[in-house]
């Protein structure tokens, strides 16, 4: 299983990423008393809530990537779906975006049609995608935030969504294993997985931590633990034993 996406954004390094598009039915119960939320990130975040939306701030990669991403995902959903909406190719469909930040990423889902709930646990980020939500009327209807965690998520909305999207979050989660349980726990069979994150190689090391962190300081020190990157080999490890799936992985 390989699928690296060598881009950044605005000039930064072009670190290794692996993106996979997942078909599967999986279930499985998870503790409660467990948590995919580590604190640490929560409090990285919260210093950067109020950037999310400078396209040359520190998140100006995620912007450069929706490029990338939302066709990605909207292209993957149309092969699934018999009926397509001119100007609103995802209508019908529900979709979870996972550690949603500002809402960079469901904006735009949203613009396509899809019903989309956008989750953090960080509450100032949840206030900013809020806020810019509403300088758009037509995603008004369209997209809903809840400041809780995807555990919280399935005792809620248990076989709710057509398709799940983790972009640029499990490099950042507490017990990778759960966080994957629960994705599987919120979509409804046969839904649709959608993965993004950093590869676990030195490359990634020297340019997503070492130069993008500590030498042009185009993200803040601290905000990538090198030791949580995941590999395509540790994540098709936890992914493909337990379920019988599609899975397309898209390289750069």
């Amino acid at each position: 299983m390989v699928g690296l996406d060598e881009s950044g954004g605005n000039g930064g390094p072009r670190a290794e990423r692996e993106p996979c598009f997942i078909l599967s039915p999986w279930k499985r119960s998870h503790s409660t008393s467990q948590t995919t939320v580590d604190s640490r990130e929560v409090k990285n975040f919260q210093a950067l809530a109020h950037t999310w939306w400078d396209e040359c701030g520190k998140f100006a990669p995620l912007h450069s990537m929706n490029d990338l991403r939302v066709p990605f995902i909207r292209d993957n959903l149309l092969k699934t779906s018999a009926t397509h909406h001119p100007g609103k190719p995802l209508s019908g469909m529900k979709i979870l975006d996972i550690g949603c930040g500002g809402g960079l990423l469901t904006e735009p889902l949203g613009r396509l049609g899809a019903s989309v709930v956008g989750i953090d646990p960080v509450d100032e980020n949840v206030k900013i995608a809020q806020h810019h939500k509403s300088f758009d009327p037509v995603l008004d209807g369209r997209i809903q935030y809840r400041v809780c965690s995807l555990e919280d998520t399935v005792d809620e909305s248990a076989e709710s969504f057509d398709a799940v999207v983790a972009s640029e979050v499990v490099e950042h989660v507490n017990n990778l294993e759960m966080f994957i349980q629960c994705c599987y726990q919120v979509l409804k069979p046969g839904g649709s997985l959608f993965i993004t994150t950093i590869n676990k190689t030195q490359l990634s090391y020297a340019l997503g931590i070492v130069f993008a962190e500590r030498i042009a300081g185009i993200v803040p020190k601290g905000t990538h633990t090198w030791e949580k990157f995941v590999s395509p080999e540790k994540l098709e490890s936890i992914l493909e034993p337990n379920m019988v799936c599609r899975l397309k992985l898209w390289q750069e």
